[in-house]
């Protein structure tokens, strides 16, 4: 192979290459949405506390239902 056409499959390989990465990116992006690390976390710990807040409401129910029966 001469000199030319190896630099020329080499250059060739290497824009393939981008591409590919290219595409992955915008695949994975796009599944799952440019939201950061950051981001989810906050949305994630939000989540958390609202479930945490209705369990909390349930038992409080609960409580005041078995003190209304002991009444």
């Amino acid at each position: 192979m001469s000199g030319g056409s190896h630099k020329r499959q080499l250059l060739g390989s290497l824009i393939v290459a981008a591409l590919i990465v290219i595409v992955a990116i915008a695949v994975v992006t796009l599944k799952f949405g440019a939201t950061s690390a950051a981001e989810r976390e906050a949305l994630n710990e939000r989540q958390e506390q609202r479930l945490e807040a209705a369990e909390e409401r349930r038992e409080d129910a609960q409580d005041q239902r078995e003190e209304a029966l002991e009444r």
